[in-house]
């Protein structure tokens, strides 16, 4: 992955609102579910944008998403993230490598599945090409499961893309290294 710098022109200066469910947040304001998802933010299904936690948790610490749950109360970041965190034990893992690659410019959507939490789109091909990384992310000091990463680092040549490790220091700093299979001659 080429370094960028933080592309903050790309940031629409506008608020929207979300419902927060146990899937995710909900978005129905048209105009915006419309320049969310030209961006690379969640899925849309019956006039109805839902978001990621991490999704969410980005653009509300953006400032660009209100969040209310089921009794109509605004909710803060402490509550998504909680709420997240009931769903996915490595939710805070996610959300920070989630908001590391959206800062360097990278449009950053779901993985497909394989072991992976992202595919990462090059900066301008999102909705044109195809992502060219997979993102795994794991904290310092947690062990691998080596067959585990040697099926991920399969299934991810199989799809051509290129399998990239972020791994979170101990001060919440993000190294990313790309992994490609060792052949002996």
């Amino acid at each position: 992955m080429s370094e960028t710098k933080n592309d903050n022109a790309t940031t629409e200066e506008f608020q929207t609102n979300g419902q927060l469910d146990d899937k995710g947040i909900t978005i129905t304001e048209q105009n915006h579910i419309d320049q969310l998802s030209s961006r690379g933010y969640g899925t849309t299904e019956n006039k109805t944008l839902t978001l990621t936690f991490y999704e969410a948790l980005y653009l509300h610490d953006k400032g660009m998403l209100t969040v209310k749950n089921k009794q109509n109360t605004t909710v803060n970041f402490q509550t998504i993230l909680h709420t997240y965190q009931t769903k996915d034990e490595n939710a805070w893992i996610n959300y920070i490598v989630y908001r590391d690659l959206r800062s360097r410019g990278y449009v950053v959507r779901e993985g497909f599945g394989t072991g992976t939490e992202f595919r990462v789109y090059e900066r301008g091909t999102y909705g044109k090409d195809p992502a060219t990384y997979m993102i795994l992310g794991t904290q310092e000091g947690k062990p691998l499961n080596i067959t585990m990463l040697s099926d991920v680092l399969q299934q991810c040549q199989n799809q051509k893309k290129e399998l990239v490790i972020a791994v979170i220091n101990r001060r919440g700093e993000i190294v990313y290294y790309t992994v490609s299979q060792l052949t002996f001659k």
